[in-house]
């Protein structure tokens, strides 16, 4: 939980600042009073500690953390595929990360990008394919082992729920957009297999996505996905913009964000764990937020060393492209 101390500090700063750029205490008065007052109305309380213990420490192998398998494991087996929950499962992996999509009927199915090309040998996005199409293609078609897998299919949600039930996995829901919609199919996902809210987590990017999560059933887990600078750069650190005005702009607009995502955010969705991009999470950073009560999973974390460094230093859990082999991300 965000501490007392913290409230004062943050909504102080508001205040001083807005008298700054106004010259009216007054003004600043009532609109620091009017953000408080709607944080304390509209922001969700977190989920049990106890239930989203049982979530995000569920007494798991290797050193007792969370090792999740990212998409399935997209290094072993073909991503998001019923062949990559059983590959991960083998492998002994504790839980699965797993993409949310919808086809052109709005049938919710696993993939991770907006189109099939990347994975498939189909072409076109997603959202445009029914899912007859989608069950035409092969999911393993561009993948290393695609002999091995060759006719895998793209499954629908339900089909990767029922899998990662059957094999005791937890499951890390990542919904990129449609909040709604997403939300609406997650909760009835989780009225027809109650396991799922002691066994699964619901995570985003986009903290409207959280929030209507919540506000539709609160009784689900969820947590926030970030990445320092990810308005202003791609993964490689290269800028999103080529102009330096486009630079500056962003980069301010991420400096933002990631106060928001650290003092408001969190907060305001009632998460119970930020899953944070590898390189940023340190000791201090995990102990950070251990002090409200919120658990820290890096991603993408694919190497012996790193992985060494989670579970025997950090203590914590983490998404893996493989859990057979030491090899950096491939994007």
């Amino acid at each position: 939980m965000l501490q007392i101390g913290d409230e004062v500090v943050y909504f102080s700063a508001l205040f001083l600042l807005v008298v700054l750029g106004t010259r009216s205490a007054t003004g600043a008065s009532l609109l620091t009073t009017f953000l408080y007052v709607f944080m304390v109305m509209f922001r969700f309380p977190p989920v049990p500690a106890d239930q989203a213990g049982r979530v995000l420490r569920p007494g798991a192998p290797s050193g007792g953390v969370l090792v999740v398998a990212h998409r399935g494991g997209s290094h072993d087996a073909p991503e998001n595929t019923l062949a990559a929950i059983r590959e991960a499962s083998r492998n002994g992996a504790t839980g699965v990360e797993l993409d949310l999509s919808f086809t052109a009927e709005g049938v919710p199915v696993l993939m991770h990008d907006e189109t099939v090309d990347r994975t498939t040998n189909g072409s076109g996005p997603v959202s445009k394919l029914q899912l007859a199409q989608l069950k035409r293609l092969d999911a393993a078609a561009r993948h290393r082992l695609r002999d091995k897998y060759s006719g895998e299919k793209v499954p629908t949600l339900q089909e990767a729920v029922e899998e990662s039930i059957r094999q005791q996995l937890t499951i890390f829901f990542n919904v990129k957009g449609q909040p709604d919609k997403a939300a609406s199919v997650l909760h009835e996902m989780y009225k027809k297999f109650p396991v799922l809210y002691n066994s699964s987590i619901v995570s985003s990017f986009e903290p409207k996505v959280i929030y209507k999560m919540r506000q539709t059933d609160p009784n689900v887990v969820t947590a926030l996905i970030h990445r320092p600078w990810r308005l202003s750069r791609f993964t490689d650190g290269a800028p999103r913009s080529l102009s330096i005005s486009g630079q500056v702009w962003t980069g301010v607009l991420d400096i933002l964000l990631d106060w928001a995502h650290h003092h408001i955010l969190w907060k305001l969705c009632g998460v119970s764990a930020i899953l944070m991009q590898k390189d940023y999470i340190s000791l201090d950073y995990v102990q950070y937020w251990a002090e409200r009560g919120v658990e820290v999973v890096g991603w993408t974390v694919n190497t012996a060393v790193e992985k060494d460094f989670y579970q025997n230093m950090l203590k914590i859990g983490y998404l893996t492209d493989s859990l057979l082999e030491d090899f950096d991300p491939q994007y």
